[in-house]
């Protein structure tokens, strides 16, 4: 009888420990932390230029900020390196900390989207980047099945796929930097100067004086030829008077 409650007991012993070491293999979860879009990025791999210009610009702090501690959603565009290195060279050292802040907020719209969203946004979107009449920073959306399409005016994008989403924040990796049409968009070419001679012959004939005069020139020839005319018929007149 002692023999079997050992046998219990030392079962029972290896159980627990077996148990023991178990849970002591599996990781606890991580605590939730604030949403870190740098962190994000570097999850992602191959962000490295972007995530650069969140640091230059201080853009990423104030997407963190803006995502936790408040409940406006954010949607992201995200250029990866192969992207940025398209551009022409010297491209980014070429802007202005202004410009650059600008670039950074161009690819930043201030509300969530999802994919199946872009099927029905209108156009032209809002970036944070601010105005987007056009000729300024327009952001435009178009859809061919499950593709979404971003067009700038100078350049056109293509969606490559969902790097992150939890409902508030979207990134989207895309294909190409997105270059807003008030700093990289060709300005229309100025009309060519009015030669100066083109110039007087149109004044000549637009003039109401011009015209004015000449027809008052006209007008007085032709009273001119109706006196002398009246003039010829009174000396035959008086000529026949003394002939008869």
């Amino acid at each position: 009888m002692d023999h079997i409650h050992f046998s219990l007991l030392s079962l029972t012993i290896l159980l627990l420990l077996q148990c023991t070491k178990t849970l002591a293999q599996t990781p606890a979860p991580a605590p939730a932390g604030p949403t870190n879009i740098t962190k994000i990025l570097e999850k992602a791999g191959q962000f490295t230029t972007l995530i650069r210009l969140f640091q230059i610009t201080q853009v990423g702090d104030q997407i963190n900020t803006q995502l936790n501690n408040s409940n406006q959603g954010l949607t992201l565009f995200a250029p990866p390196d192969n992207a940025f290195s398209t551009l022409a060279g010297g491209t980014l050292n070429s802007l202005s900390d202004q410009q650059k802040v600008a670039l950074v907020q161009f690819h930043i719209l201030p509300t969530f989207l999802s994919m199946s969203q872009f099927q029905t946004v209108s156009n032209p979107l809002r970036t944070q980047a601010g105005d987007s009449a056009a000729g300024a920073f327009p952001l435009n959306i178009t859809t061919s099945g499950n593709q979404v399409n971003v067009s700038t005016g100078v350049d056109d994008a293509t969606v490559a796929n969902t790097i992150y989403t939890d409902n508030q924040l979207a990134v989207y990796q895309v294909d190409k930097v997105l270059l807003p049409f008030s700093m990289f968009g060709t300005p229309a070419p100025a009309a060519a100067p009015m030669s100066p001679k083109a110039a007087k012959k149109k004044s000549g004939a637009d003039s109401p004086v011009a015209g004015g005069g000449d027809a008052t020139a006209a007008d007085s020839s032709d009273a001119v030829g109706r006196g002398m005319h009246g003039i010829v018929v009174i000396g035959v007149a008086i000529m026949a008077t003394f002939y008869l």
